[in-house]
């Protein structure tokens, strides 16, 4: 079983294949940037937009969450963040004749490229039930469709509210608010296929599930363990903190299997050294990690820090502080002295010597930073995996103090805000508490459905009205064949959106698309101009204030959005006043500051230049709010994918012209690649070993336990030194691979850095032949 694949456009045809770079940024990420700027949106709206993303007074940037420093820079912006702009504020609009000449059928017959390059959406649309085709419809009549489909049902859990954490914190709020007036918690997010493994592992061990450091802490660090990230593609910002770290004397050890320009050397481009010298190189020290050998490790280094304490008893555990605020170390140590190394050395692929100099140098150091992304997250033990991260950490004190701590950097730019806000099909009790005394109605108590079981339940036909507040679900999630056919299953599809994307082609019985403003556009309402607020992945709120005009007529906010949504399917006689909220975002916001914790007279704090940070317990006080009051100290057994002879270990990877879904342009000009992205990075010496040769064309099958044969067809073989045993593909190409059902034990996100594949050899595309 497969997604059929969309038709290649203009992709692939010209796909060319070089060296990988040794380095990030510098001159290339300007010419690369700039002029799609001015071309997409002009000199004078690039001017307004570039020069206020990231600033105090301006916008955030719609693409990562990456923190601002204290003092900003006039260029405040990275080259990703710079072509996320170009792409929302671009003047490029779909026309109405459009949907015309478009058919929702030929639309499945795009790519992601392609459908993005379309435009911002200008009119809301409708897709009748037996039509083929979207048409214009006035935003009355469409807030009437969701109504009636949402009064149509035997049941509130029959609808699921999805969001993006691209949605700012008021209408993040807004929208939970709704969903539960309505009744049910079925509130999924994209956190539940990234960062979910992250908040369950650290909310389990020291009572928070968030970052536990400052931007500033990079600077004072002694050593920052950067793991299953790459950071030059997906937060390139970050290489200036990384920078500055190093300049002050840390340390960098970077983990992964796939050797990452931007971990290598960053050449600054606000910087002379990075414009015409050799930039800074980053990695002391690089660990060419096994997929899913991250538990391993951290394991194997806490065995060598224990084996040093036996050494020199008190001079290397901070006994003080495990004796003070910890739980469970004399069970864990037990456990620890027991791991078979042979096990370790199988699992990661490393040798003993690589391990021995890590272990070395996190015992040299006395403040430790340990950062990770998506590529520990998304394996069936990343949970695990986190909470031995939080034991490492925990054995010598680097939690709650300058300079150290653990740092999970999230992608999207307010997802974490969406959490806070109360965007969780899981909320806890005490919000719900607070939330029904705030707005004086009962919540509904019952967990809801999350990212994965949403799919499963609209494939079952338990789910029958789908609204998405944003984002990409049938690109995003995994098992592409599998969600695309449970979309299909609704009777009512609803996608709250600025540009089409494949979502928009895989449609209940009926559809909606309701075009929304940018976070770049000034927002107009009763009480005059708005702004909105974000969270940032190091707990930091501040305010987002848009500078340019929408690029349509007819758009509304998503507050507006929301508002609207709500009195269609409530009632304007309903005792929630949604219509204040539309006309002044500061209702909303007084509300947030009675309801999510933290967030008291929310109002002025996100008013101060730079906004405020919400309080994170262990990171200030070395207060842990777990049910012990303690951190834990956790026991994990070690467990490895265990990959048969013949197959490999993939995972799905974004190339630098990207972000999740969305695709800038089909260059990764880091790992060689342009101008296509149906390739497949294999190890030459693997490729020896099958007998495949570099430039030839293969299928792609996955073996998960199902026994389901799910294929990526055609894709082009690069050689590419990856670790040995791993393969990558694009993402999000290569989600039809990751079965719907292979997700993390704990936080159920799927395993798509973990998928046993096989490679059958194919014939080369009719495109490649011909060209």
């Amino acid at each position: 079983m497969g997604s059929k694949p969309p038709v290649q456009d203009d992709s692939d045809v010209d796909l060319t294949v070089s060296k990988p770079k040794r380095w990030a940024a510098g001159i290339p990420s300007l010419t690369e940037s700039m002029p799609q700027a001015v071309s997409a949106m002009g000199p004078e709206r690039s001017l307004k937009t570039l020069l206020a993303l990231n600033q105090k007074d301006g916008f955030d940037c719609m693409s990562c969450a990456w923190p601002d420093p204290p003092e900003r820079k006039t260029a405040e912006f990275c080259e990703n963040g710079a072509k996320a702009v170009t792409w929302e504020a671009g003047l490029l609009t779909v026309p109405r004749e459009f949907w015309e000449a478009n058919s929702v059928s030929s639309m499945r017959e795009r790519t992601e490229y392609w459908l993005g390059q379309q435009g911002r959406l200008v009119d809301p649309v409708y897709k009748p039930a037996g039509s083929d085709h979207y048409q214009p419809v006035s935003w009355d009549n469409a807030f009437r469709i969701v109504a009636r489909e949402l009064h149509a049902l035997e049941s509130p859990d029959e609808a699921v509210f999805y969001t993006s954490g691209r949605t700012s914190n008021e209408t993040a709020f807004q929208y939970q608010l709704f969903a539960r007036a309505f009744g049910t918690n079925n509130l999924p997010d994209c956190s539940n296929m990234c960062h979910e493994s992250t908040g369950l592992a650290m909310g389990e061990t020291i009572g928070v599930g968030k970052c536990a450091i400052s931007y500033e802490d990079f600077a004072k660090s002694d050593l920052i363990i950067i793991m299953g990230q790459n950071p030059g593609t997906c937060h390139p910002r970050m290489l200036t903190a990384l920078e500055e770290a190093k300049m002050a004397g840390a340390e960098i050890v970077a983990i992964n299997p796939l050797p990452e320009a931007g971990l290598i050397n960053f050449r600054n481009p606000q910087r002379p050294r990075g414009l015409v010298g050799k930039g800074t190189d980053l990695a002391n020290q690089f660990l060419q990690i096994r997929l899913a050998g991250d538990m391993a490790l951290m394991q194997a280094v806490a065995k060598r820090v224990f084996r040093a304490e036996a050494a020199a008893p008190g001079a290397v555990l901070d006994h003080a502080f495990l004796e003070e605020h910890c739980q469970g170390l004399e069970e864990y140590r037990a456990h620890i002295e027991q791991v078979d190394d042979q096990a370790v050395m199988a699992a990661t692929g490393l040798r003993t010597a690589e391990i021995d100099e890590l272990a070395a140098r996190y015992l040299k150091a006395d403040k430790v930073i340990v950062t990770w992304a998506m590529g520990l997250t998304q394996h069936k033990k990343a949970v695990p995996t986190i909470k031995e991260i939080i034991n490492l950490l925990l054995l010598r004190g680097n939690i709650g103090k300058p300079g150290a701590g653990p740092s999970p950097i999230r992608g999207h730019s307010n997802v974490q805000g969406d959490r806070t806000m109360g965007i969780w099909e899981q909320m806890p009790p005490a919000f719900l508490d607070a939330l029904g005394k705030e707005f004086n109605f009962d919540p509904p108590r019952a967990n809801g459905a999350d990212a994965v079981q949403s799919i499963r339940d609209m494939r079952d036909g338990k789910l029958k009205v789908f609204v998405a507040m944003g984002g990409n679900l049938v690109g995003a999630i995994s098992d592409t064949a599998v969600a695309e056919a449970a979309l299909q299953k609704t009777t009512l599809s609803v996608q709250i959106s600025t540009k089409l994307n494949r979502s928009h082609a895989f449609t209940g019985e009926q559809a909606l698309i309701l075009p929304t403003m940018g976070r770049t556009e000034i927002d107009r309402q009763a009480s005059g101009e708005q702004f909105v607020t974000v969270e940032d992945t190091v707990c930091a709120v501040h305010a987002s204030y848009g500078k340019v005009e929408p690029v349509g007529d007819n758009l509304l906010s998503e507050m507006a959005i929301v508002s609207r949504l709500a009195r269609a399917v409530l009632g304007n006689d309903h005792p929630i006043d949604w219509a204040g909220f539309e006309a002044n975002y500061d209702t909303i916001r007084e509300h947030i500051g009675h309801v999510c914790k933290g967030c008291e007279d929310y109002n002025a704090k996100v008013r101060r230049p730079g906004g405020f940070v919400l309080p994170h317990p262990p990171r200030d006080s070395r207060t842990f709010p777990t049910p012990s009051g303690k951190a834990m100290f956790t026991v994990s057994e070690l467990e490895t994918v265990q990959v048969p002879e013949g197959r490999l270990l993939l995972q799905t990877v974004r190339a630098h012209d990207q972000f999740n879904t969305t695709t800038y342009s089909l260059n990764d000009r880091y790992r060689g690649i342009k101008k296509g992205r149906h390739v497949l990075f294999v190890n030459p010496s693997d490729l020896a070993e099958l007998g495949i040769a570099d430039g030839s064309y293969v299928d792609v099958h996955s073996e998960a336990p199902d026994g389901v044969d799910r294929v990526l067809p055609q894709q082009r073989i690069v050689g590419y030194p990856t670790a040995r045993g791993c393969v990558a593909a694009y993402f999000p190409e290569a989600n039809v691979l990751v079965s719907l059902d292979e997700t993390a034990e704990g936080s159920n996100t799927p395993v798509s850095k973990s998928v046993v594949v096989r490679l059958e050899k194919a014939a080369a595309p009719a495109y490649a032949t011909a060209h």
